[in-house]
């Protein structure tokens, strides 16, 4: 049974707990956490309205990417409901399980047929076969409840900025870049090499958040006031920066300039790119040379990246072009059936963390 307002259907716990695929023991146990609280009827009764079937279906989207109910209380409790959100998690892990489904059917059928033609597998092929067999999506899961996190609403709260002179100064990110974070009167600003200025809102005194992108970032000490490592939290990832003293990052700063104006590329970024653009068509992915968060991006886009590539043709030509402020090299890669135009970076690490194509 149902009841109706001038503006809203209300569910009793019956039809709810149906329609949904709950137990009633469910809804009684997500009310005792805090996280619904359905309406109540003159006798007594239970009503769940739109508000709480968002909020039920914000608890099993966060439930399906493998969290505990005191992990799910500990972040939602309080909080508005952000359907958006959650929603953006949920289409980005089914897209992403949809494609590491496929993957790893195409290599059973590849497989399949070697075999029925009497041939053998090779090491290398059985090799991959038993790796696909054994990954798992706990990576997966952890950087989708990451972005979640990231993505919600956040509420800025006035700090005294002296408190905040703390956190100035320069850190480098794992990637290369220097993150400058200066104070300017009362209000706080990062700024990444090569990236316009942007301000920073806190949340507590070692917690802000920006408002242009979801992100945040955390400022912890080492047994001193000062902060020496910075984190960033973006994309469903954390990098750790630390803290570099200002004539260092000036003497980096000035490292990068002359490669810009001398227009110097990274030494491996032609034969790294060559060998991705030929793996990508080839519909592999050359993991060994990313980032991890690099390469979870490039298995999310594998299937428009490689069929774009393919329409492509063979590689004819790749040129490089220039050095871009914030370091990355800029190529022009000429195909038998179009031009695209590439850019590559490199980390500390040695691994690709910044790679991306646009039509020439």
């Amino acid at each position: 049974m149902s009841a109706r307002n001038d503006s809203e259907i209300w569910l009793e716990a019956n039809e709810c707990s149906a329609r949904i695929g709950l137990s009633k023991r469910a809804l009684r146990l997500y009310e005792e956490h805090g996280l619904i609280r359905p309406r109540r009827t003159q006798k007594g009764w239970r009503l769940y309205g739109a508000n709480e079937i968002a909020r039920l279906h914000e608890i099993l989207a966060l439930k399906r990417l493998g969290l505990s109910l005191q992990r799910i209380t500990a972040l939602l409790q309080g909080k508005a409901t952000d359907l958006a959100g959650v929603l953006s998690i949920q289409h980005d892990l089914l897209a992403e399980q949809r494609e590491r489904a496929e993957q790893g059917l195409a290599l059973v059928r590849a497989a399949q047929a070697k075999l029925a033609t009497g041939a053998s597998l090779t090491a290398d092929e059985l090799i991959r076969l038993a790796k696909e067999a054994n990954m798992t999506e706990s990576n997966t899961d952890t950087v989708a409840w990451r972005r979640y996190d990231q993505a919600r609403p956040r509420t800025e709260v006035k700090i005294d900025p002296r408190r905040f002179a703390r956190c100035t100064g320069f850190y480098k990110h794992p990637v290369g870049l220097i993150m400058a974070v200066t104070l300017e009167g009362d209000r706080f600003f990062l700024q990444l090499t090569g990236q316009p200025k942007v301000e920073l809102f806190a949340e507590n005194e070692s917690n802000f958040f920006l408002k242009v992108v979801p992100a945040q970032l955390t400022f912890a000490s080492a047994g001193s006031d000062r902060a020496e490592t910075l984190t960033l939290h973006q994309g469903g990832y954390e990098a750790v920066a630390k803290r570099i003293d200002e004539a260092e990052a000036k003497r980096q700063s000035e490292e990068l300039g002359k490669r810009v104006r001398n227009r110097v590329p990274h030494p491996r970024s032609e034969e790294t790119l060559r060998h991705f653009l030929e793996q990508q068509r080839c519909g592999t992915i050359p993991s060994e040379l990313l980032s991890e968060e690099l390469a979870e991006i490039v298995r999310e886009q594998q299937p428009i990246v490689s069929a774009e590539l393919e329409s492509k043709g063979d590689l004819r030509k790749l040129g490089f072009r220039r050095v871009a402020d914030d370091g990355v090299d800029i190529y022009e890669a000429q195909f038998a059936q179009g031009t695209l135009q590439c850019g590559i970076g490199f980390g500390q690490d040695g691994r690709v963390h910044t790679l991306w194509m646009l039509p020439a």
